[in-house]
This record gives C-alpha cells, sequence and structure tokens, in this order.
C-alpha cells in the first residue's frame, strides 16, 4: 500500500491549489496525516498535520493562516488547501500517515509515504 498525492501544477503568486492524498487501495487508516515537502537537494520539511479525528491540526509556521489541512473519512481522502502561494512553496509535496499514537513534526515518525506530485508558484 501507498498513497498517492495528487493536485500539484503551476501556479501564479497569491493562486490557489487543493492537495488531494488517498491510499493506492483499502481504506485509510491513520492515527495522523500529514503533508511535508521537499525541494531537491534540502530535507523533507513538515507542512501540516490532522489527526484521525479531525480534532487536531499542527501548521508549520511558514504555511499557518494559507494552508489548511483537512480529510474526508468517507472518502479516504486527506487534503491540503492551499491559498496566497507564494514561489517559496514551490516543492514536492508529499503525503504521509502514522499509525503512532505519539508523533512530531518529523518525517521520521511517518511510516507510509507516497510518491509526491510538484508544485511551482511563479512570480
Amino acid at each position: 500500500v501507498q498513497l498517492q498525492a495528487s493536485g500539484g501544477g503551476l501556479v501564479q503568486a497569491g493562486g490557489s491549489l487543493r492537495l488531494s492524498c488517498q491510499p493506492s487501495e483499502g481504506p485509510f487508516d491513520y492515527v495522523a496525516a500529514a503533508w511535508f515537502r521537499q525541494v531537491p537537494g534540502n530535507e523533507r520539511e513538515f507542512v501540516a498535520a490532522i489527526n484521525w479525528r479531525g480534532s487536531s491540526r499542527d501548521y508549520a509556521n511558514s504555511v499557518k493562516g494559507r494552508f489548511t489541512i483537512s480529510r474526508n473519512i468517507a472518502k479516504n481522502m486527506v487534503y491540503l488547501q492551499m491559498n496566497n502561494l507564494k514561489p517559496e512553496d514551490t516543492a514536492i509535496y508529499y503525503c504521509a500517515s502514522t499509525l503512532r499514537q505519539r508523533y512530531a513534526d518529523s518525517a521520521a515518525d511517518f511510516s507510509l509515504w507516497g510518491q509526491g506530485t510538484l508544485v511551482t508558484v511563479s512570480s
């Protein structure tokens, strides 16, 4: 089972995109799901996370007020709504999930990953 991320693309600064994430097969079981992003040559960076109940959401300071993570249990989906995009948001975005009860904003705490979707923001 892998996670499939979609919704990336090319957008002008100030624009919006919505990323989607779903498992390649079966139900989407997780304690928490998250989005990370990575620019080639840099480490993978935490963007946002949500718990299964939807009662807890965490965001990187760089995206607070612009990005919103959500999930739809019935549709087996996790989303990342990205508004007011900036050129520095350009990266490959990955969705990930964990079954760990305790987790931090670290890629090491998430065990299931997808292939990533490219987001390019032009100035």
